[in-house]
């Protein structure tokens, strides 16, 4: 699917589903009532949550130090350029070894969709799409190394219908997921350039996900 629309939300529903990835089970927590500033409070306490432009030029420069120069890098023909890219990102693979910042914890956010109900697992399938970041180093999405091959959020009981019904009637019913985890230590950034953008930089973190939570407004 393509990329979702940007969702600001002030308040939020969550459920937390860590998923067992490679395995046919869903654990599921309870559905509370949260705001996005109590966020912070239901993740894991050392979770750096990565979702303000600031606070990724931040994680970025303790990583890498300082951003490329894209336009030396796409040079004056202004076309990609592979073998130059590669070799910048081997070279920053191998200057970022061992930076306590591959190690920590760290949140990304996607928005996301409801879409089927799963009678069985009385639990909703989740669609989601990346969000695409403005920073100074460039755009920044986020990439998951991998993820289930469904996602799956479990409502509470005395919402599951009412759920149902907004589904059936066609409404768009909002998801923010939120994904949890570590850099893969040997490739935990990838430069590239914006392919629908000519020219426009792209940083992508890649993510080992550990675990999923999902976000609903009230």
């Amino acid at each position: 699917m393509g990329q979702l629309a940007t969702v600001t939300m002030a308040g939020f529903f969550v459920v937390f589903a860590p998923l067992a990835f490679g395995e046919d089970a869903y654990v599921s927590r309870l559905l509370v009532f949260a705001n996005q500033q109590a966020l912070p409070s239901l993740l894991p306490k050392d979770t750096h949550i990565l979702h303000d432009p600031v606070a990724i030029e931040k994680y970025l420069e303790a990583l890498d130090g300082s951003p490329p120069n894209w336009r030396e890098l796409q040079g004056k023909d202004g076309a990609r350029h592979d073998e130059t890219l590669f070799a910048l990102n081997r070279e920053r693979d191998r200057l970022r070894a061992g930076r306590p910042a591959l190690s920590e914890r760290i949140t990304f956010l996607w928005d996301g969709v409801l879409s089927t109900y799963v009678q069985e697992k009385a639990s909703f399938l989740v669609a989601i799409g990346p969000e695409v970041i403005a920073t100074q180093w460039g755009l920044v999405r986020f990439k998951p190394e991998s993820l289930p091959a469904e996602l799956v959020a479990v409502p509470p009981a005395d919402l599951t219908e009412s759920l149902r019904v907004r589904l059936s009637r066609g409404e768009v019913v909002r998801v923010l997921v939120a994904m949890t985890g570590r850099l893969v230590p040997d490739e935990a950034l990838i430069y590239d350039f914006a392919h629908d953008e000519p020219g426009q930089g792209m940083v992508m973190p890649m993510v080992r996900v550990e675990r999923i939570d999902y976000l609903m407004p009230p």
